[in-house]
């Protein structure tokens, strides 16, 4: 991937895409193809094909996606599922018919066997059964890497699945019935000390444990894998047996407990954090087993301390008017 290749990055604006537009643009590539939702719906196929067609990439990082927390994905699994395997057929489809030499697609975690072996491999996929509140959305993306997967034997094209665990950083969507939980627990927090409230309620009992990664950090990887000279690239996925997946992580993982606790340190909260158990917990534990990306000389480069220092930094930039008291785990 040369600075000066076309390079189309879908879902621009969202957590993943403006992450991987900063490090393009830091890293001194010049040639970025971007379309708003307005300018092009993703989910028409004719629209999505004519702009490959005119634009000719040469790079393809397909961010976009429609994405949310255990809420979201509880009351929405048809938009969940429609939406997203739509959006993926269409531009791996339009990258193919067009000549795109590399394609990464970005995944998530979700992915895998809700019970599977920590840390998660990837040969895990496709092993057990899925975590029930978020099925659709993972099925989608399950959906992806087989596509991913299917065009690379069939037409011989270079597309890699990317899982990264979860992401936080700039950007993040702060919507407290809508987000993850590391973006919520920072408004919660920040509005429960603005008010001077005693306590923040979490939801869930605050057992499950999370590995979260900088968005920044994710994009470096995704820059680092579509950037690997040929002959590595090519080596990754040689075999017709291994699906080209690729995970992303941090390398340890925390309870939801010690992630509420550790928000309320850095954020200056003194009060008491109340677990609601009433509320989904979702999968007990995902830790991305990333030895693959390390072998390669890849690894993260953010602190989960600093990391939160510089998302709480850019919630406080976001002009987000303050919350009923609404929750999220």
């Amino acid at each position: 991937m040369n600075r000066s290749d076309k390079i189309y990055v879908a879902g621009h604006r969202g957590l993943a895409g403006g992450a991987l537009m900063r490090r393009l643009q830091a890293g001194g590539f010049n040639n970025l193809v971007t379309r708003t939702h307005a300018e092009l719906d993703l989910t028409d196929s004719t629209a999505v094909h004519g702009f490959f067609a005119d634009e000719r990439p040469a790079h393809v990082f397909l961010a976009a996606a429609r994405v949310g927390g255990i809420v979201a994905n509880n009351s929405y699994p048809a938009d969940f599922i429609s939406q997203n395997l739509a959006i993926q057929n269409n531009v791996m489809t339009g990258a193919w018919r067009h000549g795109v030499q590399r394609l990464i697609f970005l995944g998530s975690s979700c992915i895998y066997p809700r019970d599977c072996a920590q840390p998660i491999r990837e040969s895990y996929l496709l092993t057990g059964p899925l975590e029930h509140t978020n099925r659709a959305y993972a099925i989608a993306k399950i959906a992806g890497v087989e596509a991913c997967w299917a065009y690379n034997r069939q037409y011989q094209t270079r597309f890699i699945a990317a899982m990264p665990t979860n992401l936080y950083g700039r950007g993040d969507h702060y919507d407290l019935q809508n987000s993850h939980v590391l973006p919520a627990l920072i408004r919660k927090t920040h509005e429960a000390k603005m008010r001077g409230e005693r306590t923040v309620t979490v939801w869930g009992s605050g057992t499950p444990r999370r590995e979260f990664l900088l968005s920044d950090d994710m994009a470096d990887a995704c820059v680092f894998l579509a950037g690997l000279p040929e002959s590595t690239f090519d080596k990754l996925f040689e075999s017709n047996a291994l699906a080209p997946l690729i995970n992303i992580g941090y390398g340890s993982d925390l309870s939801i407990r010690e992630l509420a606790e550790k928000v309320a340190g850095l954020l200056g909260f003194t009060g008491e954090l109340v677990f609601d158990a009433s509320r989904p917990d979702g999968t007990p534990q995902k830790l991305l087993d990333s030895s693959r990306m390390r072998a390669l000389g890849w690894q993260p480069a953010t602190s989960l301390d600093d990391g939160i220092r510089l998302t709480y930094a850019d919630f406080l930039t976001q002009n987000i008017p303050a919350a009923n008291g609404a929750g999220h785990g």
